[in-house]
């Protein structure tokens, strides 16, 4: 009896406050509450839908390196997007963002239309940074070699720089790259990298940063010796070398192009 009383008391004190309510103009703002209770309900729901549905994924950055002798200016389509318009040897085009694909469509034409002159594929993966690299098979009159590079893109650690070498001069042959300190002659340094073959690509070294002029000779040999402008590095830089031979002049017979990959832009 004691315990059907207790209960008889509990649900007395649940039920009046709900009577109360239900009493003179309380049921409108109970339905209000009722509604307000609803509509909350539903839209949690929705976010919590949209957590579980939506992905996201990071987009690749692309470039393009053509280094062929033998090509025209070219366009190059990638994913069915123009990533570079009639571009020649020499040239390293900024990046842009394209969709990761395991299997992206790479397309090559010449920049007065036409036929396309390379049709290929390559993974671009989600987050990286890549490189279209365009190089001569060696072998054939027109043939062409496409490589997809994966570029550098974490800064280099503080106080230092960091450069990937491709060797495309084949006139010159094998060579070895010094990074000249100022005050310092091309006699008093040792290459940064040695006897790098033509075709061949020499990753990401690092070296304390200063103001450096990069030297390339034939391998072995300091004369004859190919000088650039000096770079001043502050640390954290990250570059691509791209070296061939000169077209235009012999001296110098080889010509560089920088590119940035990551780290200050000055």
């Amino acid at each position: 009896m004691k315990t059907t009383i207790l209960m008889g008391r509990i649900e007395s004190r649940i039920k009046d406050p709900i009577q109360e309510l239900m009493k003179g103009s309380q049921p409108r703002a109970l339905l209000r509450l009722w509604v307000v209770a609803a509509a909350s309900l539903a839209v949690a729901l929705v976010f919590s839908a949209c957590e579980n549905v939506a992905t996201y994924t990071q987009p690749s950055l692309v470039r393009v390196i053509d280094a062929s002798y033998i090509a025209p200016a070219i366009n190059v389509v990638v994913e069915g997007q123009l990533l570079a318009a009639n571009i020649g040897q020499g040239t390293i085009t900024p990046y842009g963002a394209l969709a990761a694909n395991v299997a992206a469509p790479i397309d090559i034409t010449a920049a007065t239309g036409g036929a396309t002159i390379v049709t290929t594929s390559g993974t671009l993966l989600p987050g990286h940074q890549h490189s279209v690299f365009l190089t001569d098979n060696g072998v054939a009159p027109n043939g062409y070699v496409v490589t997809i590079l994966e570029d550098q893109q974490i800064v280099a650690a503080q106080g230092h720089s960091a450069f990937r070498f491709l060797n495309q001069a084949a006139k010159t042959g094998a060579v070895d790259v010094y990074m000249v300190p100022t005050g310092t002659t091309l006699a008093n340094s040792v290459p940064i990298v040695a006897n790098l073959p033509v075709g061949a690509t020499a990753g990401y070294i690092s070296f304390p940063s200063q103001t450096v002029t990069m030297v390339v000779t034939p391998t072995g040999v300091i004369t004859p010796d190919y000088a650039f402008s000096p770079m001043t590095l502050t640390g954290g830089e990250v570059r691509t070398v791209l070296l061939v031979d000169s077209q235009l002049t012999s001296n110098p017979a080889v010509e560089a192009t920088v590119a940035v990959d990551a780290g200050p832009t000055d």
